[in-house]
């Protein structure tokens, strides 16, 4: 007979840049599953984390820790090592959907469009010369371009260069959050994000969310600010566009090896092509988050997903 779900550990906070908004999650996950009538500690991972986790044997940890701390495999490998259940990617699966230039490549391969990009360390400035460097970007890669950082979330250290003087600074900017930054083209059309859910019967594509940011730019404040982004749920595309928009999503999701829940971010083009820029594992699950509303918009209610998805994961 199957176990049955009852107590979830829900892993907020941490150390990362993403800390504030990985609390809203937290709390927003927590909420919904104690609505749906389980037992839910919020929990802040520490010191003590993997003691008490091993002493007290919960069902399903929900790791709802954005950057770093939740989403390069590390927290995910040591839960599978104690033997802890946990919800959303294994750890492989995660590091590569963690390290951008290696999801493109990955992607790429499977079929799906991607922008031509670049990767560069901090330090082939200085071997190659920085003069050298930013002369090769500017004549392979025309502006505009984006530059962030090659791991993390939340468009922190990203930069959307339209001005050759600016890519410096931009390079700085993502130095900030890591030693290893990718400059990749910019592909004008229509920015949407597709989520995709995994409850035991295969993984399904929501409808697509479209962001408009009233300022131009997704930016950090603009994902986390009510108010300064328009949300179209599901996204203005036609059938056929956002029919291809999901395939594109999926194959994502699978390529990389993704379980349970992800999001996959993508740029639809004039021609209704979707380019794939990155995938997430753990998607954003707050008040303003791209994910939850596609869940809404899909009838579902929050606190039963969240819930089958735990189950998914106890399940194994």
């Amino acid at each position: 007979m199957a176990a049955r779900l009852e107590r979830i550990v829900v892993l907020a906070g941490g150390i990362s840049h993403e800390r504030d908004v990985s609390l809203r999650s937290g709390r927003r996950v927590a909420d919904s599953l104690r609505a749906h009538g389980l037992e839910v500690e919020l929990r802040d991972p520490d010191a003590t984390l993997l003691a008490h986790l091993r002493e007290t044997r919960p069902d399903v940890v929900w790791p709802a820790l954005h950057g770093a701390s939740g989403e390069d495999g590390a927290l995910r490998g040591l839960l599978d090592f104690i033997g802890i259940p946990f919800v959303g990617s294994r750890a492989e699966a995660a590091r590569l959907a963690w390290d951008k230039p290696a999801a493109k490549t990955l992607v790429s391969r499977a079929g799906e469009a991607t922008p031509r990009s670049i990767t560069l360390p901090r330090d082939a400035f200085r071997e190659l010369g920085a003069e050298a460097v930013f002369d090769a970007i500017h004549d392979e890669l025309p502006l505009p371009v984006v530059v962030k950082p090659t791991q993390g979330g939340s468009a922190q250290g990203v930069s959307i260069v339209e001005d050759e003087a600016a890519l410096p600074r931009a390079m700085v900017d993502a130095y900030t959050y890591g030693d290893v930054a990718i400059v990749e083209q910019r592909i004008s059309g229509t920015e949407i994000a597709v989520g995709i859910i995994d409850t035991g019967d295969g993984p399904v594509a929501l409808p697509a969310v479209e962001i408009e940011p009233l300022s131009g730019v997704y930016s950090f404040e603009a994902r986390y600010n009510a108010g300064e982004t328009r949300f179209y749920a599901p996204a203005r595309l036609s059938d056929e566009v956002a029919s291809r928009a999901a395939d594109a999503a999926l194959t994502a999701h699978a390529t990389l090896g993704l379980r349970h829940i992800s999001r996959v971010d993508l740029i639809v083009d004039g021609a209704g092509t979707p380019w794939f820029l990155e995938a997430n594992v753990l998607p954003g699950l707050t008040e303003t988050s791209l994910l939850p509303q596609a869940l809404e918009v899909a009838g579902h209610d929050l606190g039963w997903v969240y819930a089958k998805l735990a189950e998914a994961a106890l399940a194994g």
